[in-house]
């Protein structure tokens, strides 16, 4: 049995409802039409009878589907009935046919069920109008060709309502599946999203807290070791320590969000990385050429260029035991350029893809820029970074 529409159910699927609920407003107003009327007794009679079994009938159905006493199909063997007797006592009754059409469609279960009950409503009322007005040929023609024609639009309407009913499943299945795909997309963007802020801190943390750390053991194991021969040197270094550690301690209140912005002091990227050199030197002793030009840039391209700048002076400390290190800093037509060289024992590119590297290459990817790193063993290392830039020389 069709149940009561729902919401998101095909405008059909409502008027077909509509059509059963308004097909008793027409029944019971015909009914009291020919009860109060003046027609046969027979009609006056007949006609309230019946249509009281079938109201009877039908709520007991549609209230308790499953009830034990009568069932969907047993409630459209009575319909039959009950149109086949309506022919039967009253002139006209047969219309009553044409208005519970819809019923035939609302109780049957399967298109072959709802068809077969419908043409037998028809035969009852081709059968019982016949009867009523004398068992003659051509009467029985008229009758059965007035049936035929409401029959075929009974079947129309059981065909076209499982098609309906299809389109309403189909949409309930599309729209929950439009439903789970944004979940499961919301929930990628979130675990994407996770994963990038993961990668971020570490960065962040390897560039800035990690190489500080580094320096500080070295500056550390540096003075301890030179207490007894040149003090002066020792506390130059405790100097560069505590500098070191306040600055850790900045970049740390921002990593934990309790600062408003990068540690990175204000001005342009020539002076910047001009202050890190120069730390750099008074840590390790080592001979800097620097060649920076005034390359106007904005605060996070800025600090792409100073990270990139740390991260080798940081390598280059740790590992190329070099005497001097060289630094670019060039604007060009397709951008800024970024480059690094040590005469140190240089490496094998190819076997190295340290945290340090490939954290400056995604850096720089997020300017749309590029790293590139040129060494041998015992020929020192090159680092070029790139970052396009929009406006013109």
């Amino acid at each position: 049995m069709l149940q009561r529409p729902r919401r998101g159910d095909p405008l059909w699927i409502w008027a077909l409802h509509g059509w059963e609920g308004l097909s008793w407003v027409l029944i019971a107003l015909v009914t009291l039409i020919t009860f109060v009327g003046d027609g046969p007794t027979r009609a006056r009679y007949g006609v309230p009878a019946l249509v009281a079994v079938l109201a009877l009938c039908y709520a007991l159905v549609r209230c308790r589907p499953d009830n034990p006493v009568l069932r969907p199909y047993g409630y459209l063997c009575v319909l039959v009935a009950v149109l086949g007797g309506l022919s039967y006592v009253g002139d006209g009754l047969g219309v009553f046919y044409t208005v519970t059409l819809a019923q035939f469609v609302v109780f049957a279960d399967s298109l072959g069920a709802a068809v077969v009950y419908t043409g037998l409503g028809a035969v009852a009322i081709t059968v019982g109008g016949t009867l009523r007005e004398g068992r003659r040929v051509e009467v029985l023609t008229t009758n059965a060709l007035s049936s035929l024609a409401v029959f075929a639009v009974g079947v129309l309407i059981t065909v076209v309502t499982p098609r309906a009913l299809a389109l309403r499943d189909e949409r309930a299945r599309l729209r929950a599946d439009l439903r789970t795909a944004q979940q499961e997309l919301v929930e990628a963007y979130q675990r994407q999203g996770a994963a990038e802020e993961r990668e971020r801190l570490a960065r962040e943390i390897h560039d800035t807290l990690a190489q500080g750390f580094a320096s500080i053991i070295v500056l550390a194991e540096a003075a301890r070791s030179g207490l007894a021969v040149d003090p002066g040197r020792s506390a130059q270094q405790l100097q560069s320590i505590e500098q070191t550690a306040r600055e850790n301690l900045a970049e740390a209140r921002v990593l934990v969000g309790a600062a408003p912005r990068s540690g990175v002091a204000a001005g342009s990227v020539a002076t910047t990385l001009r202050r890190t050199l120069d730390r750099f030197t008074e840590d390790t002793g080592l001979t800097v050429v620097a060649e920076l030009a005034d390359v106007d840039c904005d605060q996070p391209t800025r600090v792409a260029l100073l990270r990139c700048t740390q991260e080798s002076l940081a390598n280059i400390r740790k590992h190329a035991d070099a005497s001097t290190v060289g630094v670019v800093l060039a604007r060009h037509r397709a951008g800024v350029e970024l480059e690094i060289t040590d005469d140190g024992r240089g490496f094998v590119v190819e076997e190295s893809q340290g945290f340090g590297l490939v954290g400056m290459r995604r850096r720089l990817a997020e300017f749309g820029g590029d790293l590139t790193v040129t060494s041998s063993v015992g020929d020192g290392t090159r680092i070029l970074a790139t970052i396009p830039m929009n406006d013109q020389v």
